[in-house]
């Protein structure tokens, strides 16, 4: 009773603070988004390094963008194993970008899309001389929304990672997934719109919440509670730290939330690309130029891998499509953490996250295409484990879109279904503001709708429980007698088990409330908009096999076509650095190498030294060169082959260094084999080695590392 207490009187101070947060780091104002043009509730923050935590200025800043889904900021940095914390032990500057429980009048998604652009640009300002741009970290809400942003803003930004960010609202699988179903269930959005007029023009956060803790009643309704309860002594103050965050619900314009179900959480229109700003621009996610990482769960029951993944699949039509539009796209899928825990667990905080930061240089350079990020525990027998950081080895594997197909999806059915909800939902959205809005506006003002928000079930309970409450006065001292007196029962207590037994029959219970009601929700769906009928009132043909599909951009495949032909004829151009590059993509084509090895980039690394100029080569331009020479190859590569003598210096040494540089990069993840071996030997004799002795040197290249380090210098390259 006295945590509850304590829970309840830690809202009660939160809610009289201008600007609360859980950030567990100290930081400095930047910008504050009210002082802009077209104002905000947004500011973007410089993260304090604490105490022993050196960082560079010179070194890429990352920042970290909070969700504004009902909860106020600062989860990607309650503790210091968290995104934040990362960051910055890894040495980079990091900045943070939040925003106020209060939104500012007026305000639209869009108004924020250029807030965060103007973040994105400030943060590149202040680091003019980082080796490449800003990385943005986006979670859950923040994840679509630097999406939108990178979108209309494809030069600003550096590679973005999406941390359990739904981008493809309808996707899922039967007997799973329940949340993507609700909008079918209430009519569509017009219970949205009753809200925010009843909020007198803002919605209440509390009701996403509201919705997100209905999905697991037996967590929500006894599971949470029950573990403070049965541990008191050492989950209390870890319940607190949490309930700080997830109990201070945050306040959104109407018209924000609007357009979010409209656009995303129904209309399902992100994904397919028919999404327009106010100057007429489509949101094409096919714009975003910067790396994407995704990074979702199978254990998150809010947003599962379809629905974080899915919009590739509606963005392409084949893996050439792909590839020929220059996108890089990496995916990562844990196999039990929750929602929550991708942002606030400790565990992923030092494996997923540590190692995305630490790759980041190498994820800005890969090739376009579908990668998945596959993590290796370093061993004693691991090659070459040196040129690592941290406990594993960070592998990008190729992947194609068949690849995702295989996880599940929906078919033509299903889809059909969709696009019937989101029709019903514009004629019960016309309905509702044509009769039912004009009547609320005339009774609706601040004071109602402040009242109702304070009455919401959601914001009830924690004043119930709080030192507000007279019938709790004397909760704390007794609280204090029983901890003085404390005498824990034993592990073997008889009550103890069986109080463990009931709890576990009480979840069991509650979870087949939720199985049963989950499957009676589906079930209504299916059977509801998928009736012909039904399709056929609203507009819909029976023969449609994509109800949504983005379709070909004539123009934008003109562009590529063009761009393709010029690559094709200036294959013969280029310099030393062109061939190494050329030269190695040539060798990871092969079926058993499709993939990137972060050691292979650590030895990688002493190549941008192999500038013309003799001066390091900055990052973005070596990106460009690894690109160009990858789109080369990928649309012709005979072609692009045979023109690699082409590249390479007169001089002898000059050639046998280049080589010496390729074998060490392919051969610092073990010997090659195979296909990946035969073209080892081709590049060799392309550089003018005798064909017998490439083999011979790569795989001892392999067996004996030359010790390249993270610093790019080369140690033992005479022996090599």
């Amino acid at each position: 009773m006295d945590v509850l207490r304590q829970r309840g009187d830690d809202h009660a101070e939160s809610v009289a603070q201008a600007a609360p947060h859980v950030l567990n780091f100290e930081f400095d104002v930047v910008m504050d988004g009210r002082d802009l043009d077209r104002p905000v509730n947004y500011g973007l923050l410089r993260i304090t390094p604490p105490d022993g935590v050196e960082v560079d200025a010179a070194r890429r800043p990352f920042i970290v963008f909070d969700p504004r889904a009902g909860h106020g900021p600062g989860i990607g940095g309650m503790k210091h194993d968290s995104e934040i914390g990362v960051v910055l032990r890894a040495g980079h500057p990091c900045y943070f970008v939040g925003f106020l429980p209060q939104p500012v009048r007026g305000q639209t998604i869009e108004d924020v899309c250029r807030a965060e652009a103007r973040f994105i640009a400030k943060v590149a300002e202040l680091h003019p001389d980082a080796d490449g741009k800003p990385a943005l970290i986006g979670n859950c809400q923040a994840g679509w929304q630097i999406m939108m942003t990178a979108a209309l803003n494809p030069d600003l930004p550096g590679p973005l990672v999406l941390a359990g960010a739904p981008l493809s609202y309808w996707n899922g699988v039967h007997g799973k997934n329940p949340l993507r179903y609700l909008g079918g269930l209430l009519g569509g959005t017009w219970l949205t719109a009753l809200s925010g007029d009843l909020g007198n023009g803002i919605f209440d956060g509390a009701n996403l919440v509201s919705n997100f803790e209905s999905m697991n009643p037996a967590n929500t309704w006894w599971k949470k509670e029950y573990r403070v309860y049965a541990q008191v002594d050492t989950e209390a103050q870890r319940f607190l730290e949490f309930e700080k965050w997830w109990g201070n619900p945050v306040l959104l314009n109407a018209p924000e939330m609007q357009y979010i179900a409209d656009n995303l959480f129904v209309g399902n229109r992100l994904s397919s690309g028919s999404i327009h700003d106010s100057t007429g621009r489509r949101i094409d996610l096919r714009n975003v130029k910067s790396p994407i990482v995704v990074f979702c769960s199978w254990g998150d029951d809010i947003t599962p891998p379809h629905q974080a993944l899915g919009w590739v699949l509606d963005m392409y039509q084949d893996d050439e499509a792909l590839a020929m539009s220059g996108q890089t796209i990496i995916y990562a899928m844990h196999e039990t953490i929750g929602h929550l825990g991708i942002f606030v667990s400790a565990t992923v905080a030092n494996k997923e996250h540590e190692e995305f930061t630490s790759a980041m240089d190498l994820i800005d350079v890969l090739p376009p295409g579908l990668y998945e990020a596959v993590f290796l525990e370093k061993t004693p027998d691991t090659l070459n484990a040196a040129l690592a950081t941290g406990n594993y080895v960070m592998r990008f594997e190729r992947r194609f879109l068949d690849d995702l197909r295989a996880l599940g999806g929906n078919d033509a059915e299903d889809e059909r279904r969709f696009a019937a909800v989101a029709r019903v939902s514009d004629v019960n959205v016309g309905l509702y503001r044509t009769f039912v809005r004009p009547l609320l506006s005339a009774v609706v003002n601040d004071q109602s709708a402040e009242a109702l928000r304070q009455m919401h079930p959601y914001r009830l309970r924690y004043r119930v429980y709080s030192s507000k409450n007279p019938f709790l006065h004397g909760i704390a001292g007794l609280a204090d007698k029983v901890r003085a007196e404390r005498k824990p029962a034993a592990p073997n207590n008889i009550f103890s088990a069986m109080q463990e037994a009931f709890s576990r029959q009480i979840a069991a219970t509650l979870d087949q409330y939720r199985d049963v009601r989950d499957s009676a929700v589906e079930r209504y769906f299916l059977n509801l908009y998928g009736s012909p009928v039904l399709q056929a009132l609203v507009g819909l043909r029976a023969d449609d096999q994509r109800v949504r599909q983005l379709g070909r951009d004539i123009a934008r495949e003109t562009v590529v076509a063009s761009a393709r032909a010029k690559l094709v004829e200036t294959a013969a151009i280029g310099g030393k650095v062109e061939a190494i590059v050329r030269a190695l993509l040539y060798i990871f084509r092969a079926p058993e190498l499709r993939a990137a090895d972060e050691r292979a980039y650590a030895t990688l690394r002493e190549l941008r030294a192999h500038s013309h100029a003799g001066q390091l080569m900055s990052l973005t331009r070596f990106k460009e060169v690894v690109q160009q020479q990858a789109q080369i190859l990928s649309w012709d590569e005979a072609a692009g082959f045979t023109a690699l003598p082409a590249l390479l210096p007169d001089d002898a040494d000059e050639k046998a260094d280049a080589l010496n540089v390729v074998r060490q990069v392919a051969g610092a993840a073990g010997a090659l084999s195979g296909e990946a071996a035969e073209r080892m030997e081709r590049v060799a004799m392309a550089f003018g080695a005798p064909a017998a002795a490439a083999l011979n040197v790569a795989a001892a290249v392999a067996a004996n590392p030359p010790g390249i380090g993270l610093d790019g210098q080369a140690a033992g390259k005479e022996k090599a």
